[in-house]
This record gives structure tokens, C-alpha cells and sequence, in this order.
């Protein structure tokens, strides 16, 4: 069995999918399968990745589902994983030719079930790192200490062992194809550190079409995943009250979308949510009117 299992969610983007497959042949190191979970695309992308399967240069797993938006497909992506680790490459993205090569010699050498996985870098597709280095004096942290700790600035690929990814599941709410992918990483934060490679695993393309250049809209549409998602942020022992205050004005503001006026008693900070508020109505009328449509 193959060590690595890259995973793809991917929604109608068969026109950018090539540049990740280029990239996967490229690998020195062959010692991973590409799973593509289809979330219900309406285009040619089963045709293509039906080519690539037949050209047999890497080992390829294609799921097709009906859409449930990100978070469902990486939820079914940890239920078809067999491999002992995993890393999502995005249908825009690529991955540097010795990325997998790096991810596995790290993890032979300083893996151990005291992690839960390796911390990489992101780059812009030009090579230039997204936000900053890793701290070069830490071997290890958890990711939300890499953030709110150590100042950490931009988005970094993670790889993790798959019997982790398997807990603390996405939540489905009927009518909405979001729930921050955060979450998952957050709860098993908790338990585990990461492993921390100051190398670039993966070159990202933000295009228009990409969820996070649309956050006002999935913010707007569903508002019971991001409530949920804030929710849980505020359960969160090891964060301070900073944090937490933020997580409720977001909390409020998806609850006065949702029109739950339970939110207060639901709340897992009355106090804090009490006095977000005031911010959160702010933000509820803010992102209405940003995403007001004639």
C-alpha cells in the first residue's frame, strides 16, 4: 500500500484540474495514490480524469458524489482514504516536484503517533511564499499556536495521519455547502502537535471562481455552518477571551441571518456573546448589504 493519499475536491473545474495531474507525474517520489472526489461536476471532468487513468503513470481513485460542497467531500475523502497519510492539493493548485519526497522522508524520519502531521508552506505559483516562514526554533506546534502564538502569517498545507482525519466529522445542513475546514484542525489541536517543514508543498492559484475569493457570499448562504463553526470556537479551552469574543460576533451575526433568536441561550459564552452584540449586528447588516442582490 502507498503511503501518501493526495486528495482533490473538485466542482466543475476540469478546465484548471490538468495543471495538479502535470505536477503528480512530476513527482520523485511515486509512492502515493490521487484521490479525486467529484462533488456532482456537470462538466467533462470524468472523461479527463478517465484518460489520465487509462495513461496508468500514477495510481489514481476517482469518487463522483452528489454536490454537498467542500466539507462533504472532504468528509467522504476520509472515508475512502486507506493510506497513513493525506494532504489536500486543490483543483487549482500544484505541487513542487520533490513535495512528496519531503513529506515522506520528514515523516519516516520524526513521525511518531505523538503528532498529528507535518506543517508545509504554500506558495504563490511565481515560488513566493504565502504569509511567512515557519518559526525555524520550533520543531513542532499546534496550528493554532503557529497563528495566534508565534504570528504566523498565510495559508500552509497540512498533511495528516488519515485515522485522525477520520474524527470529528463535518456536519451536513440541509440547504448549505459549507462548514470552515478549520474545525476539523482546531479539535485535533486539542490533542496533538505538528511537525513544522519550512519547505513549499504546494503552489496556489486563487481564481474567481475559489471559495475563499467568495467568503461574503458562503457567508451569506450558509449561515448554520459558520454558526456552528464559531460555536465551536468558542468551546475551545486553549484559546483566550480575545479569540472567543471574535468568535461571537460572528456567532451572533450567522444567528440573526438564521433568525434563531435561541442563539443566546445556545451560546456556549453567554457573556461574551451578550456583549458581541452590538459588533455582531454590525456585521449582519454589513454583510447583507455586500451581498444584496437587485
Amino acid at each position: 500500500m502507498k503511503q501518501l493519499t493526495i486528495f482533490t475536491p473538485t466542482f466543475n473545474r476540469a478546465y484548471c484540474l490538468n495543471n495538479c495531474y502535470q505536477s503528480l507525474k512530476k513527482q520523485t517520489n511515486k509512492d502515493f495514490v490521487w484521490l479525486i472526489v467529484d462533488d456532482g461536476s456537470t462538466d467533462n471532468t470524468k472523461d479527463l480524469v478517465n484518460l489520465w487513468i487509462e495513461e496508468n503513470i500514477i495510481e489514481i481513485i476517482y469518487h463522483f458524489q452528489a454536490n454537498q460542497g467542500m466539507h462533504g467531500a472532504h468528509n467522504t475523502a476520509y472515508e475512502i482514504i486507506e493510506t497513513e497519510l493525506n494532504v489536500c492539493i486543490d483543483s487549482d493548485d500544484f505541487m513542487p516536484e520533490q513535495a512528496v519526497e519531503k513529506i515522506i522522508t520528514t515523516w519516516n524520519e520524526y513521525g511518531n503517533d505523538k503528532v498529528s502531521g507535518i506543517i508545509g508552506l504554500d506558495s504563490h505559483i511565481d515560488g513566493k511564499i504565502i504569509g511567512s516562514t515557519l518559526p525555524t526554533e520550533l520543531e513542532c506546534s499546534t496550528l493554532f499556536d503557529l497563528y495566534y502564538k508565534y504570528g504566523v502569517k498565510g495559508d500552509k498545507k497540512l498533511v495528516y495521519r488519515s485515522e485522525l482525519t477520520r474524527l470529528y466529522p463535518y456536519p451536513l445542513f440541509q440547504g448549505e455547502k459549507y462548514v470552515g475546514l478549520a474545525y476539523k484542525y482546531y479539535m485535533l489541536d486539542k490533542d496533538f502537535k505538528m511537525i513544522l517543514l519550512n519547505e513549499i508543498l504546494c503552489c496556489v492559484e486563487y481564481l474567481p471562481d475559489g471559495s475563499s475569493l467568495n467568503m461574503f457570499n458562503q457567508y451569506r448562504r450558509n449561515p448554520k455552518g459558520f454558526s456552528f463553526y464559531r460555536k465551536e470556537l468558542m468551546k475551545l479551552t486553549f484559546t483566550n477571551k480575545s479569540f472567543k469574543f471574535r468568535q461571537a460576533i460572528h456567532y451572533v451575526s450567522s444567528n440573526l441571518m438564521l433568525k434563531n433568536w435561541r442563539f443566546l441561550t445556545d451560546s456556549p459564552h453567554k457573556g461574551l456573546t451578550t456583549l458581541a452584540f452590538p459588533l455582531g449586528f454590525l456585521l449582519f447588516l454589513y454583510v447583507t448589504a455586500k451581498t444584496r442582490t437587485a
